[in-house]
């Protein structure tokens, strides 16, 4: 076994390429471990967390880049390591061929296009407010990919961009659309009258590939950052994007999504909402139904899928379906049959966080107890994300098991043992996947999990069971990878596969209840 660390002083790169990095390096054969990231305090404390700090990493600052990697020999870390620079070079060289250099600030950048009028901002935490303000005070919409931003500065921004008449999304703004194109992670959907604005990424991802499949179309796509709703900010960005979209000419349908916001900022939304003309469709997940306000004009509904479709409905297409198709409920039923009486447990292991939050906001109430990581109920809080038995579903992507690590959405390995390790839980009978496409995510999610399955199924077979997998694929037929291929891989299986992450819950429920 070798293990080097080497550190680069001043050469900075953005998180979202070194995790891509990182992802690539990991594939390669006999590499144990490995991280490429800037010298950031917790990426410092990751590696002395996994015995890889030395005195220089310790020394290290934000702008140095660290490149560590344990490997099974000599021979391999040389590989590994001579990747790393080829990744790297080839980047920098194709900044040097291009026409023009790629520009190191902001004021550099607007002096190569004077006319442009939004940034995306990925810098480390500590800079990226000063960053996203110096934009704001250049005339620029803002897309704020950065997190570690505090709420303080937060509502700094916001305020900042309300009063000169521009957006900030985010901190930690994963998602966008805007003048459909993609930002950040992001599917490829057709042009449409329908505009979005929502506090959570795969929530917004899961709204605009329904609309894309029920045959709609998105005008603009706006993400607010998850804390937007949050008492401490008060919607501010919620409130601008949804006048946006009431002034826009381009869009005929608004909808709204979010978790449940706070009281008050709830209360402003809806006030502002009577004085749009357009129909709009609220959705807020795990919202109470009690509470519904009859406003004009207005749709309350509570899972992505319903959101997507009244809003295609509103446009003037009509799209009614079962709760779940009924080939996948003969289907569903048949498979129950396989299962031992003590497997009466599932396990969902999500990549996208709103989603393992709908999964458990359509799972509750069908099974005597489930516990998550995202639960905000503390009865359903996972105390440890190691240790847990019964139905449990996992947001893979929280900072618990991703500090230091590429989110699952880049690189699904993160998920691989544990797919494993549930079929080995004699009480398990449902292992519940969602798969995200589009921009910023794996090139072939599906393709790197399918080992995983293959391996999970042997696991139960030689236990003399079968274990039954449901998956989602959040993704259109334009996205990058490619849907049918991934899709293929899947049936090839024998997975369940729903057409939306709602029938993928539904469909555990018709198993397991």
């Amino acid at each position: 076994m070798i293990s080097k660390v080497i550190v680069r002083k001043n050469e900075y790169y953005d998180s979202v390429t070194l995790m891509s990095l990182s992802s690539k390096v990991l594939e390669i054969e006999g590499v144990e471990e490995t991280v490429v990231s800037m010298a950031t305090k917790m990426n410092k404390e990751l590696l002395a967390n996994i015995g890889m700090s030395t005195d220089e990493v310790e020394k290290a600052g934000d702008n140095d880049l660290l490149i560590a990697i344990k490997a099974t020999a000599d021979e391999v870390y040389n590989k590994a390591f001579e990747f790393v620079q080829e990744l790297l070079t080839s980047r920098n060289t194709k900044k040097k061929k291009g026409e023009v250099p790629s520009p190191k600030t902001i004021d550099a950048a607007l002096e190569q296009m004077e006319d442009a009028n939004f940034a995306v901002i990925s810098v480390p935490g500590q800079h990226a407010a000063r960053e996203a303000r110096k934009a704001l005070e250049k005339g620029l919409h803002v897309m704020l990919f950065s997190d570690n931003v505090t709420l303080e500065q937060e509502k700094e921004l916001k305020e900042l961009g309300r009063e000169k008449g521009l957006l900030v999304m985010g901190p930690d703004c994963g998602t966008a659309s805007i003048n459909n194109i993609g930002l950040c992670f992001a599917n490829e959907v057709r042009k449409g009258n329908i505009g979005i604005v929502g506090a959570s990424g795969t929530g917004l991802q899961e709204v605009m590939v329904q609309i894309h499949r029920l045959g709609g179309g998105i005008s603009q796509a706006i993400g607010t950052g998850g804390r937007d709703l949050k008492e401490e900010i008060g919607g501010i960005m919620m409130l601008e994007g949804l006048k946006a979209l009431s002034r826009d000419k381009d869009t005929e349908i608004i909808v709204l999504v979010s978790k449940p916001p706070a009281k008050s900022v709830e209360k402003k939304i809806l006030e502002e909402v009577k004085n749009i003309e357009k129909s709009v469709v609220i959705c807020f997940i795990d919202g109470n139904k009690e509470e519904e306000k009859d406003l004009n004009n207005t749709s309350f509904v509570y899972d992505l899928y319903e959101a997507a479709r009244k809003a295609v409905e509103l446009a003037g297409m009509n799209n009614e379906k079962d709760k779940i198709h009924s080939e996948l409920l003969t289907r569903a039923k048949e498979l129950k049959k396989t299962l031992k009486p003590e497997q009466k447990y599932f396990r969902g292991l999500f990549c996208g966080g709103t989603l393992c939050a709908e999964a458990l906001s359509i799972l509750r109430g069908n099974f005597d107890s489930i516990k998550s990581n995202v639960a905000k109920n503390q009865n359903e809080k996972l105390e440890d994300i190691k240790i847990y038995s019964g139905n449990v579903l996992l947001d893979l992507g929280e900072d618990q098991f991703t500090v230091g690590k590429p989110h699952p959405m880049i690189e699904p390995t993160l998920r691989l043992d544990k797919i494993v390790k549930e079929a080995k839980d004699a009480e398990v009978g449902v292992i519940l996947l969602d798969f995200e496409l589009g921009y910023g995510s794996h090139d072939e999610p599906v393709g790197v999990t399918i080992k995983a399955i293959k391996e999970a199924k042997k696991v139960a077979s030689d236990n003399g069971k079968n274990i039954i997998f449901v998956a989602y694929i959040c993704g259109t037929d334009i996205d990058k990878q490619n849907y049918a291929k991934e899709r293929s891989l899947l049936e090839q299986e024998g997975v369940i596969i729903a057409e939306s992450n709602s029938e993928a819950a539904n469909i555990v429920i018709e198993i397991l209840s």
